[in-house]
């Protein structure tokens, strides 16, 4: 503790280093912790859009306490729980997405368990931890506009529904942040030790390389933050080498990992012979989709007015410049990946709503300028619409129409299954590796999903993936197939007509058992 009249001495004294006095030091109005800042109508204001955003997160987290593990993320899991049995990465699971998504998985399903229960817990730390790194990284700006970024963060998350629990795009958000985290400490320690600044642009790096783990696009902004360090370096050759041996750590280790396993030769020829060529290309829409489009509609105007007054007062730095390249990325992300899915907007959406507020401690404070009102309607917009929306989709029909769908088909396998008895289903996300994973049945072919026979049918990979299933299929043929009415990208039940040699083996092999809403189940004709 100081002693007596400390504050005063401070105040009073002149700096030493820099020339003549400052003036004295003051409290930063609108602070917690100021007297003034108590009694300040602008601190009032301020604090008052936090606790109305901080009371919606509440609404809202307590509302999705029951939010069922859906649609994605039973995927993963069913993918997880093999790999912890030992089955191999892409060899043994004919999957597209990067290995990095398993591992958390894996590491979910070890820690937590594979309930409902356990993916809530895990999707509600995941978004604090989101909201922690929007926080740090606004904290500069002020603790109105710390605060605000991390609950609005949050206000966004919960208002999207169970089915954008866990999601991919949500997992890298946070990595994202904390890349230009690290890169902005690094430009802003300045004259201080070189140690500091090259440590924090390590961190950002191994960030930035988690989050390539996760999603490969992710190397866009990776690369962006490199040209950034190189530009900002003046030449030297250090912080660019920190930054990108940061960058690779991570890939190279779980690359390393797939090897290790022996499954980087089947991950290789995924990538090559299907998911560039092809996948890449299947789903995108005819005509791109707004997701929730009164949230971009009230948000945009907030975060160019938000730009604009700090434009104007010269107080644009490192953080505006990397908020952009942020926001410059998320809107890559979501038009390169070429399916206008809405789980694919969320790295635009946390560096949208961290501008947004950047500047909200200096512009409560001027209410009648133009650029500091449509700042606050913006907020005052998005926060609206947002909690409308998160009423909605808190009990979204569809989703609990999806959990039943789940519980019943497990109890019709169940009730035809023997000890060891395999399933194949073909379906893409409609529950039925979830049911396969609440009971713990493996399927007998490497394929999870079975868009991939219903799509460009002339192609060579797409024919050799057709003769593998049916091998496999003749090789072990499974008591149970599950095929789901509703097909991706688009088909229903009458998809198999087009696939021959599965229609042919589905009728000489197969009869049907079960019939219901979304489903329809086969069994072998000479097993009682």
């Amino acid at each position: 503790m100081p002693p007596p009249g400390h504050q005063e001495l401070l105040e009073r004294a002149p700096r030493v280093v820099g020339g003549p006095a400052s003036p004295p030091l003051r409290r930063r109005p609108g602070f917690i912790g100021s007297r003034a800042g108590l009694a300040d109508p602008a601190a009032v204001a301020g604090w008052l859009v936090v606790a109305t955003l901080g009371g919606l997160v509440v609404w809202l987290a307590w509302r999705s306490r029951d939010w069922p593990l859906v649609h994605d993320a039973p995927i993963m899991h069913y993918i997880a729980w093999r790999l912890g049995e030992g089955a191999v990465p892409y060899r043994d699971l004919f999957d597209m997405n990067a290995p990095g998504v398993y591992l958390i998985h894996l590491a979910v399903l070890h820690v937590l368990g594979s309930g409902d229960a356990a993916w809530r817990a895990f999707d509600l730390a995941w978004l604090a931890a989101t909201s922690g790194a929007l926080s740090v990284f606004v904290a500069p700006f002020g603790r109105v506009a710390a605060a605000a970024a991390a609950l609005l963060f949050a206000v966004y998350h919960l208002a999207g529904g169970a089915w954008q629990a866990g999601q991919r795009d949500f997992l890298m958000t946070p990595l994202l942040v904390l890349a230009a985290l690290g890169v902005a400490r690094w430009v802003e320690t300045g004259s201080a030790p070189r140690s500091r600044g090259l440590t924090a642009l390590a961190a950002g790096g191994l960030a930035a390389g988690a989050a390539v783990s996760v999603k490969p696009h992710a190397l866009v902004f990776g690369a962006a933050l490199a040209l950034l360090v190189a530009v900002r370096g003046g030449g030297a050759r250090r912080p660019l080498a920190v930054w990108l041996a940061g960058l690779a750590l991570v890939p190279a280790a779980v690359v390393g990992w797939v090897a290790w396993l022996g499954g980087l030769p089947d991950w290789v020829a995924i990538v090559r012979e299907y998911l560039v060529p092809l996948y890449s290309g299947l789903g995108e829409p005819g005509r791109w989709h707004v997701h929730r489009w009164p949230v971009w509609v009230a948000l945009v105007p907030g975060v160019a007015a938000s730009l604009a007054w700090s434009a104007t007062r010269g107080r644009l730095g490192i953080r505006h410049l990397l908020g952009l390249a942020g926001l410059g990325y998320g809107l890559l992300h979501y038009v390169g990946q070429g399916k206008g899915w809405e789980y694919h907007l969320y790295p635009l959406a946390a560096f949208a709503c961290l501008l947004l507020v950047a500047e909200l401690d200096a512009i409560v404070r001027h209410p009648r300028h133009v650029l500091a009102a449509t700042v606050v309607a913006s907020l005052v917009a998005v926060t609206i619409v947002l909690g409308i929306r998160g009423a909605e989709a808190g009990d979204a029909a569809w989703i609990r129409d999806k959990e039943r769908t789940v519980g019943r088909l497990a109890a019709d396998l169940a009730a035809r299954l023997a000890p060891g008895d395999r399933v194949q289903v073909l379906d893409t996300t409609g529950g039925g590796l979830h049911a396969l994973l609440r009971l713990g049945v493996r399927q007998p072919t490497r394929f999870i999903y079975d868009f991939h026979f219903f799509h460009d049918l002339d192609h060579p990979t797409i024919r050799a993936l057709r003769a593998e299933l049916v091998t496999a299929l003749e090789a072990a043929p499974p008591r149970l197939i599950v095929l789901f009415v509703d097909g991706w990208p688009a088909g229903g039940v009458e998809r198999v007509r087009t696939f021959p040699a599965l229609a042919e083996r589905l009728a000489r092999a197969y009869e049907e058992v079960a019939r219901r809403d979304a489903y329809v189940v086969y069994a072998q004709r000479d097993r009682p």
